[in-house]
């Protein structure tokens, strides 16, 4: 009582904040007469003046109310459109690096041109970040006419770019993308082997539209670039065959964690099935090691059979599985899951099979984003995760009022027994608007929910628009017409992001779906034009002679079928409607049977609700309920929240080596000569050796002279009389290390004299660059396995997150010795062609790989990728010496070896493949 009756009296902390900005409000203002009278020119001229001012020593801080006044009048003269003092005060939250939260239909995407403005001015670039590449577009050809207006240039990072047209995008003043693109661009750069071929110049200011949706719920899967692997296709269909076999008390399913597990009967009942198929042995146990690549097939294709269901996780198109992006509803194509779970849907709906992949490189959102010296965002929906914003992200939220008061009416939720008897309520509610002329937007969870509603109006005879993943290029067609008199529009998330359902209906998107058919028919552009003028106005005048109708019918009516598991993605729902002051409504249908209330609900609220008894087709409301709907939101907010924090508290550890081997690599690449880091390279490892062979403080006849003489012999190919200088009276470590560094580098001066300095400094650049890359990819391999079974460790009483920066750092340093002796026994044993070799270059068949939601907390990577070609091509240019010869094989002299495919069994008796062995590049 003390608290609501101080904020009375003083305001909320945000109201304080949104007051602060009156002062500066009005200084923009003031000056609005001052640039209406300006010319084109001269208004276009501010821009220059202002970058002038900056050079001289002003701050954007100074520049902000001129800035933000010349963006108003510039929007007025391009787009018809005069910023609020609201939208100046959104304008100033994104501008001081904040959330700014502002509803539906105030103008966000108008909000940004201030801010975007004024951070391009010093030419470092700014990242305008929406969801998809259709807003990329909009935003970026509606807006644009402000930057270009004023002078500034507008770049566009769609999916189809090539890296050219990438670059020259980066470069641009401002530049709008999608989250996706800029995360695999940034990954991409860092696999480039030259400094020119990168497109992303450095980070500079990133504006995130959507901000919510982009940086807490699709910040729970990382972003992963993958090659392909082995080819294991075959096993993948086998083990389908497996899991229909299986009944229900051979595997335990959790819904709530998305987790399936074999029982002990099911294993054995797998076993037996096995056995069956010839793919194990007598005596032999599924979990044997030998048999952890047929477990791993068994345990992917349970997991696609119980956990993952057809038009709700993913959908079937042109013969591929694509993804349903859990939180838009939209299609994610090129899209994979990882960890062979995409081929064991292919297994599971009977299409081709694509090869596995596996991890070149990945990233979460959260350490991508955090890499911008300024991060701002915007949406209708941040409070409620403000707590995580601020965590995560260091991002205070600041609420902007609404420039009309909100018209619109919720309604309580009705909640029903059974999904039937809530499925003919909202029919009928839905006829009953549709008398009235009243436009309703109905939103499902899933494709699945929404066709069957789809079927159930089709019974009822009401005419309607379904919007969702099949009808996604429909969306801007759909979504145009949704506010038209008596319009009954089903949706998945997809009407939640991006999209302005106007009443009456959208003439510019109208307008825009008319203009392909007018260009077809009117080839000469005069009549083209007048005949765009004639059906745009024609369209206008049916808007506005059905706006009224619709207002008088009540506005846009929103009904949810059910309650998502955020609260957020509600409110973004019933925001739809009444956007600026419009009149709308809004309500939310239940029952006991959804998904949400089943899985999540409290059981004792539940068991009370069906002891009462309800009558068919009679809503319940009361208060237990809307408290166990609460908590049972709660409960998954809480548990998402931590599935993200988890997932970055273990992605911090590899992003602290990412970022240092990213580093190291663009120097490398910015460097022509690498000859002393070579030369350090060949030093550490003659260091390592004598003190591995010759301890410390042991005596003479405890060294183990055998040993470095044979570990000389591997690395550097030197026969040298290491047992003779250990006799030696009174020599030391330190005499050995000497002589043996002088001999290694008499041997790297005669390579460098034998192919010239130029071709030698080229080739230690790119056995260095390539092997660096390497054993980068078999680094994630490694942190990959170890992440999946760290969590064991809490059984013995250990913090696995503590083990994992324990063992991570290790095999850090591990990666940098191996490296560091994997490119000194290259560069003293190889032999080249003379000609200077290229730079290799980066694998083209790479794909973006979507992490599971549900695994995100367990994984971040993929295994990694070797990029040599199977036949030995690729991009490896530099051999040992395999001459063609039709003598005996010698296993121990390979210039007798011939030419060795890199598939075959290395013909030094290793057992392991030639690629893996002796052909190892």
């Amino acid at each position: 009582m003390l608290g609501a009756l101080a904020r009375s009296l003083f305001g909320t902390a945000n109201d304080r904040i949104v007051k602060g900005f009156d002062k500066t409000v009005a200084k923009i203002n003031a000056l609005e007469p001052e640039m209406v009278k300006l010319s084109d020119d001269q208004l276009r001229g501010k821009t220059v003046e202002f970058r002038e001012r900056l050079s001289k020593g002003e701050t954007l801080d100074q520049l902000l109310p001129e800035a933000f006044a010349t963006v108003r009048e510039a929007a007025k003269r391009t787009l018809g459109q005069r910023h609020f003092d609201v939208q100046l005060k959104g304008g100033m939250v994104l501008h001081q690096g904040k959330i700014a939260e502002m509803k539906t239909g105030e103008g966000k995407t108008l909000v940004a041109t201030l801010a975007v403005y004024l951070n391009a001015l010093p030419g470092k670039g700014v990242h305008v970040v929406t969801v998809n590449d259709y807003l990329a577009r909009r935003d970026a050809e509606w807006m644009g006419r402000v930057y270009n207006f004023l002078g500034l240039t507008v770049g566009i990072i769609v999916h189809e770019l090539d890296d050219e047209q990438r670059k020259a995008a980066y470069a641009c003043d401002v530049t709008y993308g999608t989250n996706n693109e800029l995360g695999f661009d940034y990954l991409r750069d860092n696999m480039k082997y030259r400094l020119d071929a990168m497109v992303q110049r450095p980070f500079n200011h990133a504006i995130v539209d959507e901000v919510d949706s982009i940086l807490i719920d699709e910040a729970r899967t990382p972003l992963i670039i993958s090659g392909p692997a082995e080819d294991s296709s075959e096993l993948y269909r086998r083990a389908d065959t497996v899991i229909p076999q299986l009944k229900a008390e051979h595997f335990e399913k959790d819904e709530k964690n998305r987790t399936v597990v074999l029982t002990d009967a099911g294993i054995e009942a797998i076993e037996d099935i096995l056995r069956t198929d010839g793919l194990l042995a007598e005596g032999i146990s599924l979990y044997a090691p030998t048999m952890v690549s047929v477990l791993h097939h068994i345990t992917q294709a349970l997991r696609a059979h119980k956990l993952f269901a057809r038009d709700v996780d993913y959908i079937v198109k042109d013969g591929q599985v694509v993804i349903i992006d859990e939180f838009t509803g939209r299609m994610m194509q090129g899209r994979r899951y990882s960890e062979g779970l995409h081929q064991a849907l292919e297994a599971k709906e009977h299409v081709e099979i694509q090869r596995e992949n596996q991890t070149l490189a990945s990233i979460t959102f959260q350490n991508l984003f955090r890499m911008y010296p300024k991060l701002s965002g915007m949406t209708g929906t941040a409070l409620t995760e403000a707590a995580e914003f601020s965590e995560i992200y260091k991002l205070e939220v600041v609420e902007i009022p609404t420039n009309v008061p909100v018209a619109r009416k919720d309604a309580d939720d009705e909640i029903y027994r059974t999904l039937a008897d809530k499925t003919r309520a909202i029919v009928k509610l839905v006829g009953e608007c549709r008398a009235r002329q009243q436009p309703m937007l109905v939103g499902t969870v899933s494709i699945e929910k929404s066709e069957e509603l789809s079927e159930a109006l089709k019974k009822a005879g009401i005419p309607h628009n379904v919007l969702n993943a099949r009808f996604h290029d429909q969306e801007a067609q759909i979504v145009a017409q949704a506010g038209r008199p008596g319009a009954v529009t089903i949706a998945t998330n997809m009407a939640g992001r991006g999209t302005d359902i106007q009443l009456g209906g959208n003439v510019e998107m109208l307008v825009q779906q008319s203009v392909p058919e007018i260009t077809a028919k009117f080839p000469d552009e005069a009549a083209r034009n007048a005949e765009i003028a004639r059906v745009e106005a024609e369209i206008r005048a049916g808007v506005e002679r059905d706006r009224p109708i619709v207002r008088a019918a009540g506005g846009l009516f929103v009904v949810g079928t059910e309650r998502h598991e955020s609260r957020r993605i509600d409110n973004q729902l019933r925001g739809r409607s009444g956007r600026q002051g419009d009149p709308g409504a809004s309500r939310f249908f239940l029952s006991l049977e959804d998904d949400l209330m089943r899985i999540f609900g409290n059981n004792k609220v539940l068991d009370w609700v069906q002891k009462k008894g309800m009558a068919d087709d009679e809503a319940l409301t009361h208060r237990w309920l809307n408290k166990a709907l609460e908590t049972a939101q709660g409960k998954v907010e809480a548990r998402n929240f931590e599935i993200r924090k988890n997932l970055l508290r273990f992605d911090d550890v590899m992003n602290a080596q990412r970022q240092e081997i990213y580093k190291e690599r663009i120097e490398l690449m910015g460097t022509e000569d690498v000859s002393e880091t070579v030369a350090g390279m060949r030093r550490d490892v003659v260091d390592t050796l004598v003190k591995r062979t010759i301890p410390e403080g042991v005596y003479a006849e405890q060294w183990k002279i055998g040993e470095l003489k044979e570990e000389v012999q591997r690395i550097f190919g030197l026969d040298l009389p290491v047992d003779e200088w250990a006799k030696e009276e009174g020599i030391a470590d330190e005499e050995i290390k000497v002589r043996l560094n002088d001999a290694v580098e008499r041997v790297f001066a005669q390579k460098a004299a034998q192919y010239g300095p130029d071709v030698w400094r080229q080739v230690e650049k790119s056995v260095l660059m390539q092997i660096f890359d390497q054993n980068w990819k078999d680094h994630l391999l490694h942190l990959d396995h170890l992440r999946q079974g760290i969590g064991l460790r809490a059984y013995g009483q250990k913090d696995p997150l503590n083990e994992y920066k324990r063992e991570a750092f290790n095999l850090f340093s591990d990666l940098l010795t191996n490296m560091r002796e994997q490119v000194v026994t290259l560069l003293a044993t190889l032999q080249i062609r003379m000609e200077p070799p290229p730079m290799p270059e980066m694998p083209t068949n790479m794909h973006e790989v979507h992490e599971d939601p549900a695994l995100a907390a367990a994984m971040s990577d993929d295994p990694a990728y070797d990029p040599a070609d199977p036949d030995g091509g690729g991009v490896a240019t530099l051999h040992r010496p395999r001459p063609v010869t039709n003598g005996p094989i010698d296993p121990n002299d390979p210039s007798t070896w011939g030419k060795v495919s890199r598939n075959a069994p290395c013909p030094c008796g290793s057992g392991k493949k030639f690629k893996h062995c002796h052909g190892r590049v």
